[in-house]
Order: structure tokens, then sequence, then C-alpha cells
């Protein structure tokens, strides 16, 4: 390979090959939308922004997909993981755990709703959540990519491995949300 075959990304101490971009660019992407999604949805939970029902809304959402204890503390707890794992992940900054926790609140949200369907027609539907999820999943497994703040960390090198990590966090995180609230 000739130097004229690698690319320098600023801050990174191991240029990338050309054919490496495209994925570093898709794992961009794939955190930007996440991010910018799960951010809004938190914003629209705890802050109540782009018409959203803010935190005593959101706690009567969360009594109707099965919770019964702490809905203010749980409606903290899912806003503000929204909020700040979609910065981090916009970021590329702590990537595993803004991930997992993402992945944690869509698993949440997916095993409250399974009851009603796949769907969202009557408003049960989950796949809106699943979708998320499984993204929240991939960017968990895959990495941060190399466009990223990450890009000099150990879980940027060996994602896969810190992914598993952050796998097992989000499902632990998932159960003690459903056992606690």
């Amino acid at each position: 390979m000739t130097d004229s075959d690698r690319i320098s990304l600023s801050g990174s101490t191991s240029p990338i090959r050309r054919e490496q971009i495209g994925t570093d660019v898709a794992l961009l992407l794939l955190r930007l939308i996440v991010a910018a999604t799960m951010g809004a949805h938190g914003l629209v939970k705890v802050f109540g922004l782009f018409g959203g029902p803010g935190l005593d809304s959101f706690a009567k959402v969360l009594q109707g997909y099965g919770f019964t204890r702490g809905l203010g503390l749980l409606s903290w707890i899912t806003g503000l993981t929204e909020v700040g794992g979609g910065v981090l992940l916009a970021l590329g900054l702590f990537t595993p755990l803004a991930a997992a926790g993402l992945l944690g609140v869509g698993l949440s949200v997916v095993v409250s709703k399974l009851g009603g369907g796949f769907f969202e027609g009557s408003g049960k539907g989950y796949e809106f959540e699943l979708t998320l999820a499984v993204l929240a999943l991939a960017i968990l497994l895959a990495g941060s990519g190399r466009i990223a703040l990450d890009i000099n960390t150990p879980w940027c090198r060996t994602p896969f491995r810190y992914g598993l990590v952050g796998l097992l966090l989000a499902v632990v995180a998932s159960v003690v949300i459903g056992l606690a609230f």
C-alpha cells in the first residue's frame, strides 16, 4: 500500500485505507440518524419540545405501557438516556456506553409493547422501537467508525468486544427497569 492509498483523519494515529472510508461514512450516517431520532424523542419527553408531552404526560404514557412505580423517575431516566445517548452518538464519544443506553431504552419499550402486536396501528405496536433498538445494537457491535471522537480509544480499535459488554449492560439495565418500575 502506498501513501496515496491512505487517507488521514484529523487526530487519528492510524490512517485508513481508501476502501474503508465507505464503512466509516456509513457508520457516521447510522450514528447521526439514531442520535437525531432518539435525542429528539428525549427532548420531547423531558422538555416537551416539538409539541411533546413533557415529563408529566410521558409518565402517563409509561403507565399505559404497564409500568406502575416511580413513573417520574423512570421518565427522567428514559428522557435523559435518550438525550445524552443521542449527543454522545452524534459526536462518536463513548459510543459503546451511548449505544448500550439507547439499546436498553429500546429493549424496555419493545418488551412493554409486545402484547400490542408488531405494527403501530393501535398505538401499542413496537416496530419503530425495535428498529431503533436494532440500529443501536448494530452501532454497539460495529463501533463508531473512524469519523468519531472515539478514534484513538480501545473500544474503537476492538468494537465487537466492547459491544458484547455493552449488550450485556443493556439487557441487564432493561431487566432492572422492568423489575423496578
